[in-house]
């Protein structure tokens, strides 16, 4: 029995963590405890030195001292400022009298304000809750078919999973090992594209099925002329401005992604400064909700960075490569085979998880095929907005849930998913099909980083300064003696 588990510890580990998700326990502690006992178990086995657990230390020291990180809470708290400060509300209002006269014009005005919020405000939450509050109950009103409603302000919402400045994007290019500024210029015209086709199904349905989309009413249509042309520039203007501010310095190189949600940050301030809303309560509600999610994002990669320290001990990156490099298909073989888990995986894991847990077992393996890890990411990253759209599990739809009135059944909210599920699995095959949706306009990707190095503590208490690839050398079993 020591013999198959001294030959099997990493399957066995992975397992384990599966079981411990499954069965409910919180995803950051999971990682920490599942990552300790594996530790132990090792240690006991005679396939890990103790000194490797004093590595942990200088890892949890390393995440808090981690600056991109810190565009997590700014973005998160530009986002919130902004939901509260009415602009949604005013978008959504002057777009809707924009498109009105239309077939499907407030479905049109959904997906350009969710584009919009999602440059600006990169949280899915905010999105898909201030537009179901405003829009859905409009849509219904003049006689919008319930699912079809249902799905593209869920689909919208989700736009902020893709279009910088995503947050998930922040976590995914620290996981990577890529600059944010890369991640962020890889995914814009996937997630304009992106757009695009919701915007088309919408067209499609109006030719098709005329009677689900219909144009509002001549006199909801109080707006017309000169007068909708100067509240629409007024309406457009500060998010437009907003996102020059954070995304136009971020992409020419004038700041770096933090100092852009820095400044994004202070912008969202003075814009609900300038709305007379800017107040104390609003405050402390957005600093309470950016510091709890800063909080769950940190844990969990403290836990994954326990997780993996042990899993990569036991040699779980080889288990993970050997089974990855061998499928058929060579990288394309690869490529199938992770969109489909990721597909599957986002049924049961939110995207912090599959991002934290998933994918750095996924990247050394893409890095060994000579893959681009920026477009690679970006790949990931629109597969993962499918988390938030898989019936019954899906966290937009959950969120339209909360806020929907009761005339619209759960079940007309899953159904209203499935064709915008359906387009974000095209986009992932389109990527994988023309690789320059991504790579348009982004410069020749280096093949190898240069190796960085880390300090590697003594049993004495001092330290050995090692390139990271000879750090990497000590998890496998040693060819040459480490002091």
């Amino acid at each position: 029995m020591e013999a198959w588990l001294v030959a099997h510890l990493a399957p066995v580990m992975f397992t384990s963590l599966v079981l411990f998700l499954l069965i409910g326990y919180p995803v950051a502690f999971s990682l920490a405890a599942v990552g300790m006992l594996f530790a132990w178990i090792g240690i006991g086995l005679g396939l890990l030195s103790p000194a490797l657990l004093q590595a942990l230390p200088d890892r949890v020291f390393g995440i808090m001292r981690n600056e991109v990180l810190l565009a997590v809470p700014f973005f998160t708290f530009m986002g919130l400022v902004l939901e509260r400060s009415g602009m949604a509300e005013e978008l959504l209002e002057t777009i809707g009298q924009l498109f009105g006269r239309v077939r499907g014009g407030l479905a049109y005005a959904v997906i350009f304000v969710g584009a919009l919020l999602a440059a600006t405000t990169g949280v899915v939450a905010a999105s898909v809750i201030a537009m179901g509050l405003i829009s859905l109950p409009i849509m219904l009103r003049y006689g919008y078919d319930r699912p079809l409603a249902a799905g593209v302000i869920a689909a919208s919402g989700t736009l902020a999973q893709i279009i910088p400045p995503s947050l998930v994007l922040i976590v995914m290019a620290d996981v990577l090992g890529r600059s944010v500024g890369e991640l962020y210029k890889g995914a814009l015209i996937p997630g304009l594209l992106l757009t695009g086709l919701y915007a088309l199904y919408v067209f499609g349905t109006s030719v098709l099925r005329p009677h689900c989309v219909p144009a509002l009413p001549p006199e909801t249509r109080t707006l017309r002329g000169r007068a909708l042309a100067a509240r629409a520039l007024l309406t457009l203007v500060p998010p437009l401005a907003l996102i020059f501010l954070v995304l136009g310095t971020i992409f020419i190189g004038w700041a770096t992604p933090t100092e852009g949600g820095a400044m994004g940050a202070v912008g969202a301030l003075l814009l609900a400064l300038i709305k007379g809303r800017l107040t104390r309560n609003m405050l402390i509600q957005a600093m309470t909700t950016t510091a709890k999610i800063t909080s769950f994002v940190i844990f969990i990669l403290i836990g994954s960075s326990v997780f993996s320290l042990t899993f990569r001990g036991v040699n779980g990156d080889l288990w993970v490569e050997h089974l990855l490099t061998s499928l058929p298909g060579g990288t394309l073989g690869f490529l199938v085979f992770v969109n489909a888990m990721v597909f599957l995986l986002a049924f049961f894991l939110d995207f912090f998880e599959i991002a934290f847990i998933i994918l750095p077992l996924l990247v050394p393996v893409a890095d060994k095929l000579g893959i681009d890890l920026v477009w690679f990411g970006v790949l990931i990253g629109v597969n993962l907005q499918t988390s938030f759209m898989h019936p019954p599990f899906g966290f937009a739809l959950f969120y339209l849930r909360s806020v929907a009135p009761p005339v619209v059944r759960t079940t007309e909210i899953y159904w209203g998913a499935v064709p915008f599920l359906a387009i974000q699995l095209i986009m992932v095959a389109l990527i994988v099909g023309f690789p320059q949706i991504v790579n348009w306009g982004r410069e020749a990707p280096a093949p190898h980083d240069t190796p960085t190095q880390v300090i590697i503590p003594n049993q004495g208490g001092g330290g050995s300064l090692l390139d990271s690839e000879d750090y990497d050398g000590l998890f496998a079993p040693p060819s040459k003696d480490v002091d």
